[in-house]
């Protein structure tokens, strides 16, 4: 095994990460110059509907949330409530000459109503302050512990409403954290809200976990683990944690990543000689099709929408590079990667517009994205020292990814036209190989 591929694998696994019940710092580090001013007014709410987080009376506070995920988009400039002037709640009451003059150029008013003890309607109203255009009106029903998604969902309207953009803050994201020091550490795998909010731990185990996937309709993960001390992957189902083992063929068992159709997976074997390919999994049938045949090191696959190509890594160049192959016998793979010496871990927009991927440059590890579109020109979106394991969030916008700050392993983010950066911070250890659920 070749020192490239023996990095690839450590290469995660070796940053600690964060207790499921330790709670998050999301840092705007870069914002886009020209952020939209919206002022989210606190809604009406009943004392019945108390969760976190609070408002004054005791009630979940719908409005900090949705003013919250809108901010941490880094496309909002989001109105200080202190500087409020009036609090109105529905949209006869506004007067919108005041918030024009305060700077806004739109104003969420809305009201949490009880229905009964454990159900409540969520109504709210977006407006345009500079034109007076009521942009939307909507009302979403929930019980208490169902608020947070709720508000989540009322932020992703108001953000495709104004940015044109399917809003991704209802979506989940799941990663590895680690927790101890040598030798004795717990690995989990995390499932947790996009904001990082509400941690589940879906697996514990004293070995490494690694590379989570997300089934394409968000209701399953495969995921590799060391468990019984070699690579085996495994699919678990998340509501009720059934999972069973998918491959643990002798050797090496990595990189799982689904098909479109949830059907299949591509993976990362090694033949007798300890050669790495990629190859096709039949979940159903267990049939294996192998895909890729050389004798560099093949890995990190991807599929495309229509389920025909796969994109992964391959040194068979002499350094790590990405490459394209359709499925089919006798289809040859495409080189897709000549700038640097190092483009790994490829991963691909949802509408396929794009390729982000991990990028050497002034010896740093940093992502970068490929248009695909065009003329294949690369962008690097970021300037860290160990920025590793990119995934897009569903709605393409923002790429999540492990990262390095000082000293501490965090999850971040970065839009994809690389003008909006963020951090995950845990307020207990660090975090690793970040994957974004489907819608």
């Amino acid at each position: 095994m070749n020192r490239w591929f023996a990095g690839a694998l450590l290469f995660l696994p070796m940053i600690a990460a964060a207790q499921s019940r330790g709670e998050f710092i999301v840092e705007v580090t870069r914002g886009q110059a020209e952020a939209i001013p919206i002022a989210v007014v606190p809604f009406s709410t009943p004392r019945a509907a108390e969760s976190a987080p609070l408002d004054a009376s005791g009630a979940f506070d719908v409005a900090e949330l949705v003013g919250d995920d809108l901010a941490r988009s880094g496309r909002f400039r989001t109105m200080d409530r202190k500087d409020m002037i009036d609090q109105p709640h529905t949209g006869a009451a506004v007067l919108f000459d005041d918030w024009r003059r305060l700077g806004n150029d739109y104003i969420v008013v809305g009201q949490v109503l009880a229905q009964d003890p454990d159900r409540f309607d969520i109504q709210f109203e977006l407006y345009n302050v500079l034109n007076r255009q009521r942009l939307l009106g909507y009302q979403i029903s929930a019980n208490r512990s169902g608020l947070r998604l709720a508000s989540h969902q009322v932020a992703d309207m108001i953000f495709e409403k104004i940015i044109g953009v399917r809003g991704a803050f209802s979506t989940r994201i799941a990663y590895v954290s680690v927790l101890g020091h040598l030798p004795k550490k717990t690995y989990q795998l995390i499932v947790a809200d996009a904001d990082g909010a509400n941690p589940h731990v879906v697996m514990q185990s004293p070995e490494p976990l690694m590379s989570p996937a997300w089934s394409p309709d968000g209701q399953s993960l495969a995921y590799v683990s060391f468990e019984e001390r070699l690579p085996t992957v495994y699919v678990q189902t998340l509501k009720t944690g059934d999972r069973r083992r998918v491959s643990a063929r002798a050797g090496v068992n990595q990189a799982p990543a689904w098909s479109p159709d949830g059907r299949r997976l591509a993976l990362t074997l090694s033949t007798r000689d300890g050669n790495l390919d990629i190859y096709v999994l039949d979940l159903a049938s267990q049939a294996l099709t192998r895909i890729t045949d050389d004798p560099g090191i093949d890995t990190e696959p991807q599929w495309s929408k229509d389920g025909r190509t796969l994109y992964f890594t391959s040194d068979r160049a002499g350094g790590p590079q990405i490459y394209r192959v359709g499925i089919q016998p006798g289809d040859r793979p495409q080189r897709l990667t000549f700038q640097g010496n190092y483009n790994a871990r490829p991963r691909l927009s949802p509408d396929e517009s794009q390729l982000a991927f991990v990028t050497q440059e002034d010896g740093g590890y940093r992502i970068a994205v490929m248009d695909l579109k065009g003329r294949g020109d690369v962008q690097v979106l970021t300037k860290g020292r160990f920025d590793v394991s990119p995934s897009y969030a569903p709605n393409g916008a923002v790429i999540i990814y492990a990262s390095r700050d000082h000293g501490r392993g965090v999850l971040a983010l970065v839009s994809s036209d690389g003008r909006v950066q963020q951090r995950l911070v845990s307020s207990e250890g660090e975090l690793q190989e970040p994957a974004w659920s489907p819608f």
